[in-house]
């Protein structure tokens, strides 16, 4: 502001003195005009010697310059001079990103808008087979596996996939691809070999032994119906003695059950049938009915008679466990809805009831293995805590998901949602 007003004092004076030198000599028109273009042309100097200059990028020491181009020159240095150091941290910031994710053990590649590689670090070359000179490329050029384009293809990136590593295909690679900046995504693909390695030996222990369980539990049951049936009186103590044991046998029979049902759904391929969804359904409310001596409580409405692909088997076990805790769970007189219906999008079975209720914060653990919902009730439920992980299993094997909506004290709705591709 001061080099303004130094710069106007200074054009006014000049102005101030060919006014005066114009009236002495009358020429004042002339005077004016000559110092006017004067100070023009002077401008168009400086402006043209501040151009050569900013077009070099403003290397070196600025010209020598007076007034207000001398400021002018001055903050502009500055500002040339400042935006180099941040450059050079910013760049030393880059390098030590670069050092760190070279050292991860995760392959990191940077994908631009169309997918082609950005940058990739030392790990993503080892387990993917990329190469420096591979920049610029379409990754899906390179890695063809068609499960890992359709990954890019589809853009839900929300989910992640397993794939062999295209260099060794001993190694298992999880795969996941982050979104970020304009257009930019960031692949991670973590070694989880000895991972799944370890997961297997867990899926064939549990089925190992579920399996092996089997047979000491039908000897036992065996036995304790024998003893149950002998025509001399047992004593007071021996009578409750045996009818423990045989609930507790009853309950490893159902446990041992859930466990395989479990391992087979881990290991077993996908069976694919047309199913009748409305007559499944109509024969597991019957049969629920009469198991739980539930009669008349339960309300089944059948707004569509659409079929599913998959496995009835398998379906009839989830909606069964659904609909028995549903009755568990609730009031012996409350209701119990089953609808089936069909939306744009989706065919969605859901059971509703008037029980207990679920909190928000334990809706997300329901469904893992031996999770039972802390509740004080008066009498205690049987089960596994196997029910809703069975459940879990099976719409994941057909492409389906669970929503569960709850409040405490008022009921729950569980939803069956399966795409509408499902439909037969």
């Amino acid at each position: 502001m001061d080099a303004l007003k130094k710069e106007l004092g200074l054009l006014l004076l000049l102005l101030l003195g060919a006014s005066i030198i114009g009236i002495m000599t009358g020429q004042l028109a002339l005077l004016l005009f000559v110092t006017a273009t004067s100070m023009l042309i002077w401008q168009l100097v400086q402006i043209s010697r501040f151009e050569r200059w900013i077009s070099n990028g403003g290397a070196g020491k600025y010209p020598k310059a007076k007034g207000i181009w001398e400021d002018i020159y001055y903050h502009v240095y500055q500002i040339k001079k400042s935006e180099k150091k941040r450059k050079k941290k910013l760049g030393k910031i880059i390098d030590q990103f670069r050092k760190s994710t070279d050292a991860l053990p995760d392959a990191a590649v940077v994908l631009g808008k169309d997918d082609e590689i950005e940058w990739a670090n030392t790990a993503a070359k080892n387990v993917l087979g990329l190469q420096s000179s591979d920049r610029g490329q379409r990754i899906p050029n390179l890695i063809r596996y068609p499960v890992f384009v359709r990954y890019l293809n589809i853009g839900n990136f929300n989910e992640t996939i397993i794939m062999p590593s295209p260099t060794h295909s001993h190694i298992t690679l999880l795969v996941r691809i982050v979104s970020y900046g304009a257009g930019l995504r960031l692949l991670i693909a973590q070694d989880v070999t000895q991972l799944r390695k370890i997961e297997q030996m867990r899926k064939d222990f549990v089925a190992n032994v579920s399996h092996e369980l089997r047979t000491p539990l039908t000897v036992l049951k065996g036995y304790l119906e024998t003893l149950q049936e002998l025509e001399q009186p047992l004593s007071p103590l021996m009578s409750h003695s045996i009818q423990q044991m045989q609930e507790q046998s009853e309950r490893m029979q159902y446990l041992v059950d859930d466990l395989l049902l479990l391992s087979n759904l881990e290991t077993q391929p996908k069976r694919i049938l047309c199913v009748d969804i409305p007559t499944l359904l109509d024969k597991i409310c019957k049969e629920n009915e009469k198991l739980n001596n539930s009669a008349g409580r339960i309300e089944l409405t059948l707004e569509t008679k659409a079929h599913i692909k998959g496995d009835e088997h398998e379906l009839r076990s989830a909606f069964s466990n659904l609909l028995g805790n549903a009755l568990k769970y609730s009031p012996p007189r409350s209701w119990v809805k089953v609808c089936w219906r069909q939306t744009n999008q989706n065919l969605i079975l859901e059971i509703t009831d008037e029980g207990e209720g679920i909190s928000d914060a334990e809706i997300p653990r329901i469904t893992e293995r031996f999770y039972r919902v802390d509740v004080k009730r008066a009498h205690k439920v049987a089960g596994t805590g196997l029910g809703l992980a069975i459940v879990k299993h099976v719409l994941l094997r057909h492409d389906a998901h669970l929503v569960v909506s709850s409040e405490l004290h008022k009921g729950s709705t569980f939803s069956c949602v399966f795409p509408l591709e499902k439909k037969c």
